[in-house]
């Protein structure tokens, strides 16, 4: 028997669906993964029959494969764990196959059996909104699920929990969408005494969405005058909220399971590379410029920083979009904001 279990891998910001396959079969006792899994992927093993054998179940002494399909797109990431240890119990006959046929799942197991929060639940849940299936997910990431809309979401704490409401031996309440707490202390413009001609251009750039580059000598208030920028910008939209939280979800920058309603403010510094500005990475992550994505990037002592990293700007400045283009990876994120320096 082969059980099939949904869920998904992530390039830039979209959501691939991924089919978990797992197969017990006769033969010597083995926990092969197949399908360019990682390192982290691979290491699920141990998770997976830690968490099993912390609820009182073992794996069975037979040949164990899961595929994860398509074989031929990367996997990363610890969030098919859940993935695997539910394809293992439907294999087991532990829990039937048509009670998880139709959701995504996503979670990281630890060894005692606790299903841990993990970046992109957002991305998983606004996927299942188009394939019209449901979710699960880590109790943790259910209120960054919420935000989706109309997804069945399933948000369990620990692997038990989850077996015994798809049993429906327990109920678990859908979770409500929430917003992460507002940070009180943003710089307010407000604060600033004097400086009457420098707050006018900042008042314009947070009008017109302008860029603004400030020279002056040190300690003139350039870099105090750039912080309260992001408290002068209009409020977000909900559909650029939803742009900017999808981005932190896939960063792992979302905290309590919530979304956040403030426009970004990034301050890399000025030994920051061309990849941590633009993206990329062996993963090909976001850069600076897309968590920067809405708000504003702040790029202080603007000439100590690599010429080719200054020149790298150019192109998502004019289109909105950084293209990380690698050799095994071609990702594009969004990258719309407004550069002060």
């Amino acid at each position: 028997m082969v059980a099939h279990i949904g869920t998904v891998a992530f390039v830039g910001i979209e959501a691939r669906l991924v089919d978990v396959q797992v197969q017990v079969a006769s033969g010597l006792p083995s926990f092969t993964i197949v399908g360019l899994p990682d390192k982290a992927v691979a290491e699920s093993r141990e998770r997976v029959r830690a968490a099993l054998g912390a609820i009182g179940l073992a794996l069975p002494p037979k040949r164990i494969t899961v595929n994860l399909a398509p074989a031929d797109l990367p996997k990363e990431g610890s969030h098919y764990d859940l993935a695997i240890a539910l394809g293992l119990l439907v294999a087991m006959e532990a829990v039937a196959s048509d009670t998880v046929e139709s959701y995504i799942v996503l979670g990281e197991l630890g060894l005692d059996g606790a299903i841990q929060a993990v970046p992109g639940v957002l991305l998983a849940a606004m996927k299942a909104l188009e394939l019209d299936c449901g979710l699960v997910c880590a109790a943790a990431s259910g209120g960054e699920a919420a935000w989706a809309g109309e997804v069945e979401i399933i948000a369990a704490e620990s692997l038990l929990s989850l077996i015994n409401h798809l049993k429906g031996n327990q109920l678990l309440n859908p979770p409500t969408a929430a917003i992460a707490r507002d940070v009180k202390n943003i710089p307010d413009l407000r604060d600033i005494k004097g400086q009457e001609t420098a707050k006018r251009a900042l008042e314009i750039v947070a009008a017109g969405g302008h860029n603004l580059c400030m020279v002056g000598p040190p300690g003139s208030g350039k870099s105090m005058l750039a912080a309260r920028l992001p408290g002068i910008l209009p409020p977000m939209t909900a559909e650029e909220v939803l742009e900017v939280s999808m981005i932190a979800s896939i960063s792992g920058l979302l905290t309590g399971g919530g979304i956040t309603r403030n426009r970004p403010f990034r301050n890399p510094h000025h030994s920051a590379s061309m990849a941590a500005l633009v993206g990329g990475g062996l993963k090909a992550r976001p850069g600076e410029i897309s968590l920067a994505h809405r708000g504003v990037l702040f790029l202080d002592e603007l000439p100590e920083f690599q010429r080719p990293a200054l020149d790298s700007l150019r192109q998502p400045i004019e289109s909105g979009e950084a293209v990380v283009a690698r050799a095994n990876r071609h990702v594009t994120y969004p990258a719309r904001f407004q550069l002060v320096a």
